[in-house]
């Protein structure tokens, strides 16, 4: 008999529900993405892990009750939140190391991404306990692949704090970054969030707003922060729902520090920071929040150099 018969015999005796629908592997963590918006986004490999899990870890029992219903899954709930996460995961451990197996998964898309669940993931891998991703929607990866700006390199910032004063901080450590940044942002904070954005990261920065991702009033729209902000707080309709901004990351550097430093000296000695700031932004190309901060580097160390003579 040919070798070439020999595959074709042996691949006809598998049985095909194995390859559609392979059995649960005892003692293993299941990470299940489900639907962010649309319900049709389910996978069906998402509906066989939650169908056949000796039970489900669920963010929000009463919320994925509906989802489950939805599909016809009878799976019991188990609540596992970021209120109780921390007393309940030694249970579920325990249970994994006993052999039953577990679904995790959040309110929408991928569990772990601003959503509870690290706790019991890093146990879980710290006992051992075999924990496998089952792959699905995402909010970040959606808004990221529908941005139209760069994806080669990117960094997921999760919310940005709540607080005016811990807000701005916050983008002004990541002024200088050069990546694509995605945040997720409440609708109720959306239009402060944008302006603290375009006073720091500058009003021509490029970014692309995402809201109700997959959901029936799904809006994409990229732009500059100064447009959007004037558009955000025009339109009720887009300060509601969840939202996704994916912002362009700052320019690569390419000026000469020393050049930089020196073009600055000379404007300062003539004209206000904010002047002297915006030709050298002209003049080089460099970030204006770069450039001002060095200017005001350089203006406080000729101050205290005067002081010492």
């Amino acid at each position: 008999m040919s070798i070439e018969k020999k595959q074709q015999q042996q691949t006809a005796q598998v049985p095909e529900k194995s390859l559609s629908n392979p059995a649960l592997s005892p003692g293993t963590l299941y990470l299940v993405a489900t639907p962010i918006g649309n319900l049709s986004d389910i996978t069906q490999r998402a509906v066989d892990v939650l169908s056949q899990v000796d039970y489900i870890a669920a963010e929000d029992t009463r919320h994925s009750q509906r989802l489950l219903a939805h599909l016809g899954i009878k799976t019991r709930l188990q609540a596992c939140h970021e209120h109780n996460e921390e007393q309940i995961t030694p249970r579920l451990l325990d249970d994994l190391q006993a052999g039953r197996t577990i679904a995790l998964i959040s309110d929408a898309g991928t569990p772990l991404i601003s959503d509870p669940g690290y706790r019991l993931v890093a146990q879980a891998h710290d006992r051992g306990i075999s924990v496998v991703p089952v792959v699905g929607p995402s909010a970040v990866i959606a808004a990221l692949s529908a941005a139209g700006l760069a994806t080669d390199r990117f960094s997921f910032e999760g919310f940005p704090p709540a607080k005016q004063g811990a807000r701005r901080a916050f983008f002004e450590a990541l002024v200088a970054e050069t990546r694509t940044m995605v945040f997720y942002v409440s609708c109720h904070r959306i239009v402060e969030t944008l302006k603290d954005m375009q006073d720091i990261f500058g009003a021509q920065r490029r970014l692309s707003f995402a809201r109700e991702l997959t959901k029936t009033f799904e809006t994409i729209k990229r732009s500059t922060l100064a447009e959007l902000v004037e558009w955000v707080e025009s339109d009720d309709n887009q300060r509601r729902g969840e939202i996704v901004l994916v912002v362009e990351g700052a320019p690569e550097s390419t000026g000469d520090a020393g050049e930089t430093d020196r073009l600055l000296a000379i404007l300062l000695d003539e004209l206000p920071v904010k002047q002297a700031v915006k030709l050298v932004v002209k003049i080089t190309g460099e970030h204006k929040n770069e450039i001002y901060k060095r200017a005001l580097e350089l203006k406080e160390n000729k101050l205290s150099a005067n002081e010492r003579k």
